[in-house]
């Protein structure tokens, strides 16, 4: 267990983490007190769970009426009763909307075909107006189960209310543009003011990162790290699978730093049951019992899925009465039975994934023990056989006992006291695009001769190159900056007064590119990084060709930040010889 100091700070503060997961989600907190030491507690019970006190989860799932209102939300969603109430009421029905949030570049592979089978958000609702009907709920189910745990409930939660800092965590794969929304869905749903102040109180984390401060905190990481080991940590959930990497970074058995870039990957549970789906449609096609296949999947589910240990023995889905029965499709009694093997196929992708990253990961950086956590690390199946596939290798597969389900919203709270990783890597090339100098000596060059152009100064350039900032895989410190320096060009001062310019992250397998346009598809904006460069404009000198034409150039640099776990970008330059940064907004395209 980790032993903390007392808080330090100089007035009481509520640290809120929400962790929002595909079929889940958890809550938990911690008031940090000064001169007290802090305590990370979760959220045990919401509204429509009196009755299971103690459970740590709270389904993703939203009703709405016709008109876009919230009719029933969370565990409310899911009591006895309110599938007839939706139905007589045209209610629709809103789950595995975290998924919707997710970057374009996800599911592009072979799960690519289920993606289609997420449910679609209701008309006129957007992703980020669910996000903020559900933060809005969350916020809600924490505040009343914590002010009941305190004597003078309004006095306690005055004494908080105005300085609360919430930490969202999301998949690996989740980068600038979904926290931009998370944040936005973060500031309708009132959490925080639209504000600077406001925005600043809202801290995100990936889910691995997350794990791995519960890891830390349960004394899992000591043994795992002697003698240079080093530890993944897979957080295989609802949605995703977050594979996370970590070695020490120093003497400090509780300072960590990545070492390979973290990965996301669309091989949650719900893929196991998406598969389930489709092979129960496609095998009950022409039987009569087709249509009870929606209700099939929901067993599968709940039941089937969860109890799953071995492929030698059938799986049965009870589904129907006793006297449902077709025995061509091996349905007796209202259940029907699957071979093991068929079973296992539907799980076979996830582990798949899992293994293959575990053996690069040994192969490359020393991984000799792996955690597995999050709601799909309780199957057995799941478990046992990742642990089977890499057994040889002599690498440790582990399962932690403690509450496998809660682990993010903990490791959240703890990732905002504790602080464990110093060092993060990058996962893949970011910088920016330009024009550069026509090199007639260089053959790629004369090869895009019929693109040259004449700049302001008189000057022979090529478009459409692109200037790395930030290599794929380059270890980063949380305040270690990466900057380029270029130049913008205008007829007049007044056009210098504002500059603009975007981020490009390059997703391909090269590891170099020259071009944009020799993989462009790979390539993606990140942001936009926009400044008023007024000042600095008006003292511009002017500047004349050899032909006698005037232009104003200004020299600036990009400056990325990438060692937190948001990214950060900036845009610097001279004003009266001084260096000036911002005013500077990074702007996303979901904005």
């Amino acid at each position: 267990m980790v032993k903390r100091p007392p808080y330090p700070g100089g007035s009481r503060k509520l640290v809120l983490a929400f962790d929002v997961g595909t079929t889940c989600s958890g809550i938990s907190y911690c008031v940090l007190d000064p001169g007290e030491v802090p305590e990370i507690k979760g959220v045990l019970k919401f509204p429509y769970q009196e009755a299971v006190s103690g459970n740590f989860k709270v389904p993703s799932v939203i009703w709405y009426s016709a008109d876009g209102d919230v009719m029933e939300i969370g565990a409310g969603a899911v009591r006895d009763g309110v599938e007839q109430e939706a139905e007589d009421g045209q209610w629709s029905k809103v789950e595995w909307f975290k998924l919707h949030l997710r970057p374009k570049a996800l599911g592009k592979d072979e799960v690519g075909e289920f993606i289609n089978q997420i449910p679609r958000l209701p008309a006129g609702k957007t992703i980020t107006d669910v996000f903020a009907d559900y933060f809005r709920y969350l916020f809600q189910s924490a505040r009343t189960y914590i002010e009941e745990r305190h004597p003078s409930r309004e006095l306690f939660w005055n004494s908080i209310e105005s300085n609360i800092e919430f930490v969202l965590s999301h998949p690996n794969g989740w980068e600038g543009a979904q926290q931009s929304q998370m944040r936005r869905a973060a500031v309708l749903a009132g959490l925080v003011p639209n504000e600077q102040a406001g925005a600043e109180r809202i801290r995100f984390v990936t889910e691995g990162e997350a794990s791995l401060h519960v890891c830390v905190g349960e004394g899992l990481m000591t043994e795992a790290m002697e003698n240079g080991g080093r530890v993944m940590v897979v957080d295989a959930g609802g949605g995703t699978i977050d594979i996370s990497s970590y070695g020490n970074s120093g003497p400090d058995s509780k300072s960590f730093e990545e070492v390979a870039a973290p990965q996301c990957k669309l091989r949650g549970s719900i893929f196991v049951t998406l598969r389930a789906r489709a092979y129960l449609e496609d095998y009950l096609r022409d039987s009569t019992f087709a249509r009870d296949v929606p209700d099939m999947v929901k067993i599968f589910d709940k039941t089937t899925k969860l109890r799953f240990r071995q492929s030698d023995e059938p799986s049965f889905i009870k589904f129907g009465r006793i006297a449902d029965t077709d025995i061509k499709h091996n349905i007796r009694s209202g259940q029907i039975k699957l071979d093991g093997t068929v079973v296992a196929d539907f799980f076979q992708s996830s582990i798949d994934c899992i293994t293959k990253v575990i053996l690069e990961h040994h192969r490359d950086h020393n991984i000799n023990t792996v955690f597995l956590v999050g709601g799909f690390a309780a199957s057995d199946w799941l478990f046992h056989r990742v642990q089977a596939a890499v057994k040889n290798l002599g690498i440790k597969v582990c399962r932690p006992d403690n509450h496998v389900n809660k682990a993010v919203a903990d490791g959240a709270v703890s990732f905002f006291i504790d602080h464990f990783v110093s060092t993060r890597v990058s996962k893949f090339q970011y910088g920016t695009r330009v024009h550069i100098p026509y090199q007639r000596r260089k053959a790629s060059h004369r090869a895009r001769i019929n693109t040259q152009f004449e700049d302001l100064s008189g000057e022979m350039c090529l478009p459409g190159a692109f200037d790395v900032i930030l290599p794929k895989d380059t270890r980063v410190t949380e305040k270690q900056e990466f900057q380029e320096g270029y130049k913008f060009q205008g007829r007049s001062k007044d056009s210098s007064e504002h500059i603009q310019t975007g981020v490009l992250c390059y997703r391909g397998p090269r590891d170099t590119i020259e071009w944009i346009d020799e993989d462009e598809g790979n390539f993606e904006v990140m942001c936009s990084i926009e400044a008023d460069t007024s000042l600095a404009s008006r003292a511009l000198v002017p500047r004349r060709t050899s032909d006698g034409r005037t232009f104003y150039e200004l020299d600036f640099k990009i400056i990325l930040l990438f060692g937190l776990t948001e990214f950060k970008a900036q845009l610097c330059w001279e004003e009266h010889g001084k260096e000036k940064r911002g005013p500077a907004r990074v702007i996303y395209t979901t904005e």
